[in-house]
């Protein structure tokens, strides 16, 4: 076991937020009360500008009504001498930013316009696209498709903009689509007709509009709209779902992911380039037994790079995925990352497209690599602890920016020397001061019942001694082709740390950042091969002298959630159990979930192979639990569907368990407005504190 350098104890209980000076960074304080918690501001991506002078920066806050989230868009110093200053102020909010040549910034946004004669009701209105002129001023509106800008690339030389819109699969031009629109609105038709896969995504409809590619010239002067779009896919239908790409510097053409139908329901991604001028559509990445996905072109023009993954066969390898070269002029491609099993998340391309720099889980982290295309030269860009994201190269080949987070730092933007190895990051002035957790950060390690080295992060609350041994909290991760390798906003551990619990964050099989053997261990019997892993952490954990082993909980999300219903049906060594968007009865999961296909790689057509539904499948245990639990699941929920979680409740209620069923009649996989962020962790910490601390249960008042 490792550790780290303890902090003094905060003041907790505090309701209000408090900050000190650490180095020339105030350091926000009492911030794990649910009131301050919501009010903290969350910096969600970055863009550098062409000529590596300006920072800009989504970031989310409470609205002033306090019953929703907004974005605005900051300007971050990158010598990190200013003070970030915020650019756009509306009620409405502004997102995914990026850089004309010329400076200006472009942004979605659902705000009025005030130049239109008619804006429609707030409720109704789509992301139109928006400018804000470098040298500032009002931002102003140049693009809005009636089906709302979903996604846009900005060519580097030439400033053409290429974006997706969503349109009725067959209208022949804009004025047809608004007639359509027109008219399902005047006669109150929301129905969808499907005929093909898939029908909804995460959370939200697929249809009855499809996403299309359209390409437009930059505004002519400081009061111009965008050039006339050109519909570059009329015959997209469902091709474009979910897909991302970006334009070359010239503005000649779209690399971009294009979903093709396999049989059968199923789907399957590759690379395609789009002539602007023309339409003409070339597949640049496409194979049977691979995917390619998510392509960035060069600087200089002349590749892609993109992710290209292997979704796994039923009695062969598990998934796995890698950097894919493609040649624009070519389309010959390569392997960047041939004999690694680093597992990328995202990459970007230095300025004089030498080298591609990504970030990859490893060991519980999630560090910047750099890659050599000449000669295939790997490099571990940073040796922190950190997790990074947002990565964006700057014009001198070796500056680099990104986000930077992990478990006891909240995403804050910092610079890095691309050239370094094993660097550290240089940290900005950022939106969101530093916070100062409650507690300590350390890690347990373990060996599973076969030998394989295990591993996790344990959060230990202030005050956890062998004197005062800390209650347990066992948090399993969702995915569950994830790591527990950074911060997260959506299952903060350290809210229950400054309420004086352990947090115990494993990363047990099939958890990525490991080799691919952690992932075939589990290929397929993520019940008993994932359970045992987490038992053989938390006996680790549980046999420290600061952490009381009689008083242990545990919780998942998604996957994590079908891991407590499993542990439920198999142990009853937890006081209480908390089951978020979880996993039930397989068989019916398989075919309801919004992309079956993939779920049917590992575990088979359950109509004809059901040995592993029914090997795996949590509810086919149900008659050995005797674990309290709390259920939680949201109605919108679209990648587990809300029947899991009504099938689970009714289990344990006519089985007599002691249960209770938190329902988000409006929310998805994710619990995201701000009241039920509140009522979720009030409920998870009256549930744990009945159970585990043996206090009176409490139910939250406005529940």
């Amino acid at each position: 076991m490792t550790g780290r350098s303890p902090r003094p104890p905060p003041s907790v209980g505090s309701l209000q937020t408090k900050s000190r000076q650490r180095g020339r960074f105030a350091v926000v304080r009492s911030w794990y009360e649910l009131p301050d918690y919501v009010r903290l501001r969350r910096v969600n991506g970055l863009r550098l500008s062409p000529d590596g002078s300006r920072l800009v920066a989504p970031v989310s806050e409470l609205n002033p009504d306090a019953t929703s989230f907004g974005t605005a868009l900051w300007e971050i110093d990158p010598a990190g001498d200013r003070e970030p200053r915020r650019l756009t102020r509306s009620t409405a909010g502004e997102a995914a930013p990026a850089f004309l040549p010329d400076g200006s910034v472009l942004f979605t946004s659902t705000r009025a316009d005030p130049e239109a004669t008619s804006n429609g009701s707030a409720d109704a209105r789509k992301p139109a696209l928006w400018l804000l002129p470098a040298e500032g001023g009002e931002a102003r509106q140049v693009a809005d498709p009636a089906g709302g800008v979903k996604r846009f690339s900005v060519a580097r030389g030439s400033g053409t903009v290429a974006f997706t819109a969503h349109t009725r699969p067959d209208a022949e031009d804009a004025q047809v689509d608004a007639e359509w629109r027109a008219a399902r609105k005047d006669s109150g038709v929301t129905a969808i007709l499907h005929e093909s896969s898939p029908v909804r995504y995460w959370d939200h409809d697929v249809g009855p509009d499809l996403p299309r590619l359209y390409a437009a010239t930059p505004p002519a002067d400081a009061a111009s709209r965008l050039g006339e779009a050109r519909d570059l896919t009329p015959d997209a239908g469902k091709a474009l779902i979910e897909q991302t790409g970006e334009i070359t510097p010239g503005g000649g053409t779209v690399v971009t992911g294009w979903q093709v139908h396999a049989g059968k329901g199923v789907w399957r991604s590759e690379v395609v380039t789009v002539d602007v001028a023309t339409g003409e559509r070339v597949a640049l990445a496409t194979s049977t037994t691979f995917e390619f996905q998510h392509p960035r072109v060069s600087p200089d023009g002349r590749y892609a790079v993109m992710l290209r993954t292997f979704e796994g066969e039923y009695d062969g390898e598990p998934r796995d995925c890698t950097l894919w070269l493609a040649d624009l002029t070519t389309g010959e491609g390569r392997d960047l990352l041939p004999g690694t099993e680093l597992w990328p998340r995202e990459y970007a391309w230095a300025a004089d497209s030498a080298a591609v720099f990504f970030a990859a889980d490893l060991g519980g982290r999630r560090p910047v690599f750099r890659v050599d295309l000449a000669t295939s030269t790997l490099a571990r860009v940073t040796g922190d602890d950190g997790a990074y994201s947002s990565l964006n190269p700057g014009p001198d080949a070796h500056t680099l920016y990104a986000l930077r987070d992990a478990w006891d730092a909240a995403p804050a933007p910092v610079r890095l020397d691309g050239a370094a190895t094993e660097g550290r990051p240089t940290f900005l002035k950022s939106p969101q001061a530093p916070l100062d957790v409650p507690g300590t950060l350390t890690e347990v390690e373990a060996a599973a019942e076969d030998g394989t080295p295990l591993r996790s992060w344990l959060v230990l609350p202030s005050g956890a001694a062998v004197d005062a041994p800390a209650p347990l909290v066992v948090w399993v991760h969702g995915g569950p082709y994830l790591s527990f390798n950074g911060w997260t906003w959506r299952w903060n551990p350290w809210l229950l740390a400054a309420r004086g619990y352990a947090v115990l964050l494993p990363d047990p099989a099939p958890s990525t950042g490991y080799g691919q053997d952690m992932l075939r261990r589990a290929w397929g019997r993520w019940g008993s091969c994932t359970f045992g892993d987490v038992v053989a952490i938390t006996d680790a954990a549980v046999a420290r002298a600061d952490i009381d082993a009689d008083r242990t909980a545990m919780m998942g999300g998604s996957f994590g959630g079908y891991m407590a219903n499993w542990i439920a049906g198999h142990t009853d060594r937890f006081k209480a159990i908390v089951s978020h968007a979880s996993l039930w009865a397989l068989d019916a999961f398989g075919s309801s979930t919004d992309a079956p296909w993939v779920w049917a790689r590992e575990f088979g057509d359950p109509r004809s192979q059901p040995e592993r539904y029914e090997l795996n499948s949590p509810h086919r245990h149900v008659s050995r639990i005797t674990t309290p639990m709390l259920v939680i699941h949201g109605d919108k929920d679209y990648r587990v569907p809300i029947g899991e979680g009504l099938r689970l409740w009714w289990d344990l209620v006519s089985h007599e368990v002691d249960a209770k069923f938190l329902y988000f009649p409006d929310e998805s996989h994710w619990v995201l407005t701000p009241g039920n962020i509140a009522v979720w962790y009030e409920t998870v910490f009256a549930f744990l504190d009945h159970h585990v601390l043996g206090k009176e249960w409490c139910r939250p008042e406005l529940l």
